[in-house]
């Protein structure tokens, strides 16, 4: 008698925090979709497995992640299991199941690779920070239509006092560039056009492989996926500051290919308080390499991230950060008020923390700031006429995507605009969208 094939089970997968996050769970359901039979569902109470992968590079993720594991045990369906997986499954572990003893298992952000094996032990903890699956092949689902995501190194070597991520992903490790490049292919055949590089920090990529192998470059690397054909769009995130040399910078404006919007991340303008955040380069080395930026590719966007009131932080050291705003004039920040993570060396200076309403105050005129400078970047696009990758319908007969420096462009239009590349004149603004007209 022949044997039939096993009925599929149900995952349902929520995502927390940043893109490498995004990436993470795409190998968890490939990798579940490949040796175990599941598919996704997007609701919850229908799914045999529930799984939760999280962040915790900000206090309020963590809070989050109990209010909803609690929420989908009193809402799932009999016999279904719970997972915590990601970067605070990384630094909770076993406390994790402790505090609610109805998940099942514990898998941290280094660990993906072992997420077919882990989820029918009951009770299980993987969180080996040490563990390297940096030439572990992850099964592939459907990469979106028009873009995929490659990571191109795991871990972090840095020791930015108020991160958590080296405690959570460990020591940087590179992928060797062949497996990158031979993915990338593959996702080509499947119709990306666009790829996104993902690393903590992308541009020290090439120090230290598994293998053993010499050392490579970041940049040799944007040159060598530069030559795969199909291949029209190159983005990645986030570079470090202090590995922002000449030759990176000159592969960035020359390359084609490469998107011209590049995330710079500041954290702070102050040289005293980036040198007590370890971030290794000083306020004017930022704004020196973010002005030889924009001399080489004036259409650039530049993109940071700013923490404010971080310990110590005074009020000159604020109009430090306040200056490098007006001068580099962001296209976009992610704002953050400090708060302090476990396992960070920030925590010793706690006496120096700064009082909440100074602290809200200081994101608020940052907020405040950007805004001005954001809408005055939009408004400078009308009249243009960019190119710009199709990809979202929307449902009042418009098709939105983006330009090759990252800005979200609307236009009248049908499905058969989709994955294609398009010349569009632009007519309106709003301070985070264009609007414009197809050109024939």
């Amino acid at each position: 008698m022949q044997k039939t094939k096993e009925e599929s089970k149900k995952l349902f997968i929520q995502t927390l925090g940043c893109q490498m996050n995004d990436t993470d769970s795409a190998h968890i359901i490939a990798e579940l979709g490949e040796h175990n039979n599941y598919t996704t569902t997007d609701t919850m109470e229908d799914a045999d497995l529930i799984i939760i992968n999280t962040c915790s590079v900000r206090e309020k993720p963590v809070q989050k992640l109990f209010s909803e594991i609690g929420q989908f045990n009193s809402k799932k369906k009999e016999g279904a299991k719970i997972g915590v997986c990601g970067c605070t499954a990384s630094h909770l572990g076993k406390d994790i199941i402790k505090r609610a003893p109805y998940v099942d298992f514990v898998l941290g952000a280094r660990n993906i690779s072992k997420i077919s094996k882990i989820i029918d032990q009951k009770g299980a903890v993987e969180i080996d920070i040490e563990h390297d699956d940096s030439t572990y092949e992850f099964a592939r689902s459907e990469t979106s239509l028009y873009k995929t995501s490659v990571n191109i190194s795991i871990g972090c070597d840095k020791e930015c006092t108020y991160c958590i991520v080296p405690a959570t992903r460990g020591d940087e490790i590179s992928i060797p560039p062949e497996m990158i490049i031979e993915q990338i292919k593959k996702d080509v055949l499947k119709g990306a056009i666009e790829v996104t590089l993902l690393g903590q920090n992308v541009n020290s990529y090439g120090r230290k492989f598994s293998d053993g192998r010499g050392k490579t470059t970041f940049t040799q690397l944007l040159h060598d996926i530069s030559k795969i054909e199909g291949i029209e769009r190159i983005r990645f995130t986030s570079p470090h500051p202090l590995h922002m040399d000449d030759e990176f910078i000159e592969e960035f404006a020359r390359n084609p290919k490469i998107s011209k919007c590049i995330h710079m991340p500041l954290q702070s303008g102050s040289t005293k308080i980036l040198k007590a955040m370890k971030r290794g380069y000083s306020k004017e080395w930022f704004l020196n390499r973010a002005a030889k930026i924009r001399e080489l590719v004036p259409e650039v966007r530049i993109t940071t991230d700013i923490i404010v009131a971080f310990p110590g932080e005074t009020q000159e050291d604020f109009d430090d950060t306040i200056d490098v705003i007006n001068q580099v004039k962001f296209d976009q920040i992610f704002n953050f008020k400090y708060s302090p993570r476990p396992n960070t060396a920030a925590l010793e200076l706690k006496d120096q923390e700064i009082p909440d309403e100074i602290g809200s105050a200081r994101l608020i005129q940052v907020i405040d700031l950007h805004k001005e400078h954001q809408s005055e970047h939009m408004r400078s696009n009308i009249g243009k006429t960019v190119k710009v990758l199709f990809e979202s319908l929307k449902p009042n007969g418009e098709v939105s995507g983006f330009t090759d420096n990252w800005c979200q462009v609307y236009v009248k239009g049908s499905d058969e605009l989709l994955g294609k590349i398009a010349e569009v004149k632009i007519t309106s603004s709003t301070r985070t969208t264009l609007k414009g007209e197809l050109v024939n």
